[in-house]
């Protein structure tokens, strides 16, 4: 289970969008074309969520023909890729799944600069079988080439049938009519029959294997590698089962080309590159260095690993892709060679909330209406719904998430139901109604975890208990969930310790730490000769962040002072050494959590205040209270009017004017 808040646009179809480019007439402004260009504004409307954009559904948007003006957002990594076409520059983009990084790569196939494409031969070699010789020619030749080698062939073994059959027409007559030989002269016949099929067949390895054909290309070629083994990469021959007797295929016949050779001149595309063993990323540096890379067979039991061609051209721009872990298990030197001849580049995941942006998302919209072909196009109110899904999925206020392949989803689902139902247009219901059945597996889980602990009463949303605290934490990206914290105070036969147990994960155990230093000094009682047990409720998914610190300490220093905490009350944050209440993540989707719950109050960081956009089916369920440090935490959830106020004017004066500084704005770390 993880409490922390984690949070590509969907790439178009294979040959969508291909119009060639004239890089010459492109410039960083060019990139990804505004709205405003293709539509009608109403500047006086520009705040609303559609950007003053004035359309009655996305059939009145207008859809751009170019990959790149499609991209939204990444204005950073556009740049990136447009200088990198212009100057044949390797690329190495990292960030979150669905943010564009595939289309940005086949967007760059299209900026490259023109050149001529080629067609790659495979000829025999008459000296060495295992050794066949490669020839390169303009798009286009090669078909051609290997037509002629074919009707010339045809035609040789046309002239060797009629003599063949002659042949056997004479030694026929000949054993009927002078010999009376009939046996004789049809065991002849056969043995002729054999012997010119045999010498045709190196009529027939005469002919050449076109291995890269470029003829129907008008732009670079793109080739996307993502997850393929090394003989799609690298190239491969096939394994011959017959290989003597004259029933062997040629080897240059059984030679196929790799993802690395049908991308020469253009771009190679591989995303998780760090799921390429190390054998095949030495091979793809050793390409990209060298322009060139013989084919071998790549299984050792294969006849094909005798076979190796002459160097076949690799002259690609290489696009590599991943998350932040791809970068570990990346092999450095081809790390260091996309770096050294490149551009290394960090995808957003949110982008600053603007009216050009969020015409930009209804455009988004229109696209994939346009790309499915079959779902109804979206009204105007179901757009704002789509967006303002995007403002809520960034998880901060003022923002648009780009995480837009998930949000494509959305996109799909509605239009799904709108056409299950035949309905003209997908309206805001059919976006609604999306929402609820879109739900991620983590969201169905943690809504089930929920359900569950309502029938067996492991959720407590009324009365006062001591050392308990409802704790929220997220599961996945978007999955909020209540996680009870339990504290007990027992006499130690040492040292007195802090033990915490519920698969807590480093960063957990850490804030275990931090909690048990102001333990020390905001507690009036002597621990020494103690030890606090704290216990996360059935958390059998273990906890990875600090967001449960605040959470942590009032449920201890509840019971240290035995003073009970009002149950109806849910809290989540991270918790200075000095008892500062830092900013977490997932704090909206918490707060659903709670209201699911039933709770009626949730306590939340002040510097994540900003961040709050709740469904507005919670908003009436639940009371937010911001919160700057512990002993305001304290003065909330603490029930017992003397004993709190006792309590919580003790930290007020340990603490000083902690309450009148603005802790958690402005210095105030990430949120963790």
């Amino acid at each position: 289970m993880n409490d922390n808040n984690a949070d590509e646009v969907s790439p178009v179809e294979e040959g969508a969008g291909e119009v060639p480019v004239e890089p010459e007439d492109q410039s960083e402004s060019d990139l990804g074309r505004a709205v405003v260009d293709d539509m009608e504004i109403d500047e006086s409307s520009t705040d609303d969520l559609l950007g003053g954009l004035r359309i009655e559904s996305t059939a009145d948007i207008e859809v751009p023909d170019r990959l790149v003006d499609q991209v939204i957002g990444q204005d950073h990594a556009r740049d990136i890729v447009l200088k990198a076409a212009k100057q044949r520059r390797h690329v190495m983009m990292i960030g979150s799944p669905g943010t564009g990084k595939s289309m940005l790569a086949k967007a760059m196939s299209q900026l490259l600069p023109r050149e001529e494409l080629q067609d790659v031969l495979v000829y025999h070699n008459p000296d060495d079988g295992n050794e066949p010789k490669i020839r390169t020619v303009p798009a286009g030749k090669g078909e051609q080439i290997v037509e002629a080698h074919k009707e010339e062939a045809r035609k040789r073994n046309q002239m060797r049938s009629f003599l063949m059959w002659i042949i056997i027409a004479i030694v026929i007559g000949y054993a009927l009519i002078i010999e009376g030989a009939v046996l004789l002269g049809i065991l002849a016949a056969g043995v002729i029959y054999l012997a010119f099929r045999y010498s045709s067949r190196g009529s027939d390895a005469m002919i050449p294997n076109l291995l890269v054909n470029n003829a129907d290309h008008q732009t670079a070629p793109f080739e996307d590698a993502t997850g393929a083994h090394a003989g799609a990469l690298l190239g491969d021959v096939r394994h011959d089962p017959f290989q003597s007797g004259g029933m062997e295929t040629p080897s240059h016949d059984r030679v196929e080309a790799g993802a690395i050779h049908k991308s020469n001149k253009g771009v190679l595309f591989v995303d998780e590159i760090n799921t390429l063993d190390i054998r095949s990323q030495q091979k793809l540096m050793t390409a990209i260095q060298e322009g060139e890379f013989s084919i071998t067979g790549q299984s050792e039991r294969s006849s094909g690993a005798m076979v190796q061609t002459e160097p076949v051209p690799t002259d690609f721009v290489m696009v590599a892709a991943g998350n932040l872990d791809a970068m570990e298990n990346m092999h450095p030197a081809l790390r260091s060679r996309i770096k050294g001849y490149g551009y290394e580049v960090y995808m957003d995941d949110t982008i600053r909330d603007e009216p050009e942006m969020r015409r930009k998302y209804a455009r988004f919209v229109a696209q994939e209406v346009e790309k499915d072909g079959r779902l109804p196009h979206f009204t105007r109110e179901a757009v704002e719904e789509v967006i303002l899904e995007a403002q809520r999925r960034s998880g901060r206020k003022g923002h648009l998430t780009l995480e837009l392949r998930n949000l494509g989803g959305l996109v799909r689902v509605a239009g799904d139901i709108a056409r299950a139902e035949d309905a003209e247009f997908t309206t805001r219901e059919h976006v609604l109604r999306a929402k609820r059945r879109s739900r991620s597996i983590e969201q169905q889980l943690a809504d089930d975890y929920i359900e569950k602990r309502k029938d067996y009463e492991l959720n407590v949303s009324e009365g006062e208990v001591v050392g308990r605290v409802n704790g929220l934490a997220v599961m996945g990206e978007d999955s909020g969930i209540v996680m009870p914290v339990m504290a007990e105070v027992a006499p130690s036969q040492g040292p007195g310790e802090v033990i915490a147990t519920g698969n807590l994960q480093d960063i957990a155990q850490e804030a275990v730490q931090n909690v048990s230093a102001i333990i020390k000094k905001f507690s009036d009682e002597d621990i020494s000769q103690q030890d606090i047990h704290i216990q996360y409720v059935q958390s059998y998914e273990g906890v990875e962040g600090d967001s449960a610190s605040v959470t942590m300490a009032t449920a201890v220093i509840s019971a240290l002072e035995n003073i009970p905490i009002d149950q109806s009350i849910a809290m989540t944050g991270s918790l200075s050494v000095r008892g500062d209440v830092l900013p977490v993540g997932g704090v909206t989707h918490k707060i659903e959590a709670a209201a699911k719950a039933g709770l009626d109050t949730v306590i939340i960081p002040a510097a994540n205040e900003q961040d709050v956009m709740i469904e507005d089916e919670y908003k009436d369920q639940v009371e937010i209270i911001p919160v700057r440090h512990i002993s305001e935490v304290l003065e909330v959830a603490l029930v017992g009017e003397p004993e709190k106020d006792s309590l919580v004017d003790r930290l007020k004066n340990i603490t000083g004017q902690a309450l009148d500084r603005q802790v958690g704005h402005g210095g105030s770390p990430s949120p963790q």
